[in-house]
């Protein structure tokens, strides 16, 4: 693979409607992830070490967090030897809409593509979570002289059908793409098993743009990869499967990827991190992925002022996280996270500045950013009530919005403070009342700049 003549197009501008209340102020790909990183980094982390320096990331709804990480992690690229990554939302070049779909998102853009004197053109989605060397899937290409190859991987045919699903000749050469179908096809000699697409395209870049302007002249078309473009390039040239998860490229063999575009994904997806061998490889020294770090000091694991012993098992924690005398088992962590003593939380995801107050009680539960858990408060541990307060998944995971107010009474006594540590290991206590007031404000280690990421 030709690195110059290379550019990725990283599809960000996605609502994540069934990923909410997480996606109520931020595009999916900004969604946090695994204790330190936001969804994006994975896609763009496989970029970078694949040798993709052009990129381009097609944002739309409710992008400033996503720009705001962007800015502070990946600002890497050196123009001066053509090298950047550029956010691009709607500019309405083509017409007066916003981005239709994938495909026309690709379309409106194509200026840009023209300008980059690329040869190859990768297509990414901005919201899966897997690693993957690209440049292994373009030399696929420049070896078949293949017009596209198509991501793919098993997965149960009783599954498929939330996929493109595709069939293919002896070598490998696509016959048939059918997107989300009814009845999915299944491997020939394999009959539990259907081969999709993991939305990850190459293209030559003359045969997208061609594929792309006849597309936008049709009146009938929705604009969508799946359900337009590739159905039709599979009839009239040649189009690859490139099977995900095999030996070539430079990644350790994981096999991992994941859609978290729902609760249960996004939840199960954390939970996997805390296996024994986790099915997704974060430790390969020379595939780290890259995001935007936090200037925060070690976390730390310490007694409660009374001297109750702090528990802690299989947990990963961010920079800055303090449990004080409290229980933690089997959870991801992110960072400046407190959990104060006689805190209990388990199964659980706590996101950037959450704070568990003293005797709190938190199990199969999701808290976004910056929430205050008010001391003696109890989250999944009584579903029907918590169904009366709370988002709650098919899978019962309970999810605490960003800014949720408590009130000012909790299942503990009404006179009991909500004890906050601050960064400078200083205790400041508030009443509950204020905390529910105006949670962010009285959370020391979060800026208010990132309040809104």
């Amino acid at each position: 693979m030709d690195p110059n003549k290379t550019i990725a197009l990283v599809l960000a501008g996605g609502a994540g409607s069934r990923l909410h209340p997480l996606t109520k102020d931020r595009a999916k790909p900004a969604v946090p992830f695994g204790g330190k990183y936001r969804i994006i980094d994975f896609a763009l982390s496989n970029c970078l070490h694949s040798g993709i320096r052009k990129i381009l990331v097609l944002t739309q709804y409710k992008s400033h967090s996503l720009q705001m990480h962007l800015r502070d992690g990946w600002s890497i690229f050196n123009p001066g030897i053509g090298e950047y990554i550029t956010v691009v939302p709607p500019q309405q070049r083509t017409g007066t809409s916003w981005y239709q779909g994938t495909a026309d998102a690709v379309a409106q853009n194509l200026y840009l593509l023209d300008r980059s004197d690329a040869d190859f053109v990768v297509i990414l989605s901005g919201d899966h979570i897997y690693r993957m060397d690209y440049a292994a899937m373009v030399n696929f290409c420049v070896a078949r002289n293949a017009a596209t190859a198509v991501a793919c991987m098993r997965v149960p045919s009783r599954d498929a059908s939330s996929f493109g699903v595709l069939q293919i000749d002896s070598e490998n050469r696509v016959i048939d793409f059918q997107e989300k179908p009814e009845a999915p096809a299944v491997i020939p000699g394999d009959e539990k098993h259907s081969l999709v697409s993991m939305g990850i395209y190459v293209f030559q870049r003359t045969t997208l743009c061609k594929a792309l302007k006849d597309d936008q002249n049709s009146p009938i078309s929705s604009h969508d990869f799946g359900k337009d473009i590739l159905p039709k390039l599979v009839q009239d040239r040649q189009v690859y499967a490139y099977s995900f998860g095999e030996s070539s490229g430079r990644v350790t063999v994981d096999g991992y990827w994941r859609d978290v575009g729902t609760i249960d994904g996004y939840f199960k997806a954390n939970m996997d991190l805390l296996r024994f061998s986790p099915p997704l490889d974060l430790y390969q020294s020379n595939w780290p992925i890259r995001t935007s770090e936090t200037q925060a000091p070690p976390a730390r694991v310490l007694p409660g002022r009374s001297g109750k012993t702090t528990e802690v098992n299989n947990v990963i924690a961010g920079a800055g996280t303090v449990v004080t005398g409290g229980s933690v088992w089997n959870s991801v962590l992110s960072g400046n996270v407190r959990v104060e003593e006689g805190a209990t939380v388990k199964h659980c995801v706590l996101l950037d500045g959450v704070t568990v107050g003293e005797g709190a009680k938190l199990r199969n539960c999701i808290v976004d950013k910056n929430v205050v858990i008010p001391a003696g408060e109890s989250i999944g541990y009584a579903h029907n009530d918590d169904r009366k307060r709370f988002p709650v998944s098919e899978s019962r995971v309970v999810v605490v919005p960003k800014g949720h107010d408590f009130g000012c009474v909790s299942k503990s006594d009404h006179n009991e403070t909500v004890r906050i540590a601050s960064a400078s290991s200083d205790t400041k206590t508030l009443t509950r009342r204020d905390v529910a007031r105006d949670p962010e404000k009285h959370e020391p280690t979060q800026s208010q700049t990132d309040s809104f990421r």
